[in-house]
């Protein structure tokens, strides 16, 4: 007994194991780090932002009790900022975080 009503089973299963018909494997993994690299840039500007928080807190009448804890704090988020360029190298970054991180170092060792 033949199964005529199974040939060419398999003709609609060609190129399944591909995401996008000729979508080459470099294709794929470029689009791949490309989504990692802005991930890490958006975590990035997340880090930043909590920088900045802290510096405003540096600047708060009501917070000055709490001055050498924030100043510890705002000192270890540029140093996970600086490991983070490096480490996921964004180094569009790195001048610019180089030269934050000298001006707010220069500040804090004023105060």
């Amino acid at each position: 007994m033949r199964r005529e009503g199974h040939r060419g089973h398999h003709n609609h299963h060609e190129g399944r194991n591909h995401r996008h018909r000729g979508e080459s494997f470099e294709a794929r993994v470029e689009g791949a780090k490309t989504f990692r690299r802005k991930r890490a840039i958006m975590f990035l500007e997340h880090l930043e932002s909590k920088q900045e928080t802290l510096k405003k807190q540096l600047e708060t009448p009501e917070l000055q009790t709490a001055h050498p804890i924030i100043v510890g704090e705002l000192k270890a988020t540029q140093a996970i900022i600086e490991e983070f360029v490096q480490q996921f190298e964004l180094y569009e970054f790195e001048e610019y975080a180089k030269l934050r991180n000298k001006e707010n170092t220069e500040s804090l060792d004023e105060e």
